[in-house]
C-alpha cells in the first residue's frame, strides 16, 4: 500500500486500484523524482495523466503544489483516486480528477488553455507512445516547466522530441526518470 512520503500528508496510506492494469510507482522512484524537482513543486500546477492511485499527484500536493490534475482511464483507478483525494482532505479547487485516456486528456486540456509547471508521464512500460505523449505534453507545459517520464531503464528515449530536450536522467533500480524541458 503506497504512502505519502513527505509534507503535510506524510505517512498517509493510499488505496491502490485492484488488478494488474496499474503499476504503482515505488517510494524510491517517487523520492528520487521529488528530490530532483523539489524547487519547482511549491505553488506549481501539476499534471499526472496516468494517475493510478493518485500517489504522485497527492505527494506533490503534500509538498506544496497549488493545483493537481489527475487523469486515468481505468474506472477502478478513478475510484481509488477519488477515495485518496477525499481521505487526504484536499478541496476541489486543489485537485481535479478525470476519467480519460492520457492522449485525449492532454488534447482536451490543451484546447482549454490549461498549463502545468510539472507533468509526470508514467505510461505502461510496453507502450510505443512515449514520443507522441511527450509531443502532446508540450502543448500544456508552462514556460520553465518540466516533463518527467518514468520508463524501463533499458528503454532509450530520444534526447529531443520537438521542442523538448532531455536535461537529466536518474536511474532507480529497473526504472529510469528522464526530465525534459522546452527549448528556449
Amino acid at each position: 500500500m503506497p504512502r505519502i512520503i513527505a509534507g503535510r500528508g506524510k505517512g498517509r496510506k493510499l488505496k491502490a486500484p485492484r488488478g494488474v492494469t496499474t503499476r504503482p510507482t515505488g517510494a524510491r522512484v517517487r523520492r528520487t523524482f521529488f528530490d530532483v524537482i523539489a524547487g519547482v513543486i511549491p505553488g506549481c500546477r501539476f499534471l499526472d495523466p496516468f494517475a493510478g492511485s493518485g500517489a504522485i499527484g497527492l505527494e506533490a500536493l503534500s509538498r506544496g503544489a497549488a493545483r493537481v490534475v489527475l487523469l486515468d482511464r481505468n474506472p477502478q483507478a478513478i475510484e481509488a483516486i477519488r477515495h485518496n483525494v477525499e481521505a487526504f482532505g484536499a478541496d476541489t479547487g486543489q485537485v481535479r480528477v478525470y476519467r480519460r485516456d492520457a492522449a485525449e486528456g492532454l488534447r482536451v486540456l490543451a484546447q482549454a488553455g490549461e498549463l502545468f509547471d510539472v507533468i509526470y508521464l508514467d505510461p505502461p512500460y510496453d507502450t510505443q507512445e512515449y514520443g507522441p505523449l511527450l509531443a502532446a505534453s508540450q502543448e500544456v507545459l508552462a514556460e520553465g516547466g518540466v516533463v518527467t517520464v518514468e520508463h524501463f531503464h533499458k528503454r532509450a528515449l530520444p534526447e529531443t522530441i520537438e521542442t523538448l530536450t532531455r536535461t537529466k536522467q536518474s536511474r532507480v533500480g529497473d526504472h529510469r526518470l528522464s526530465f525534459f524541458r522546452r527549448d528556449e
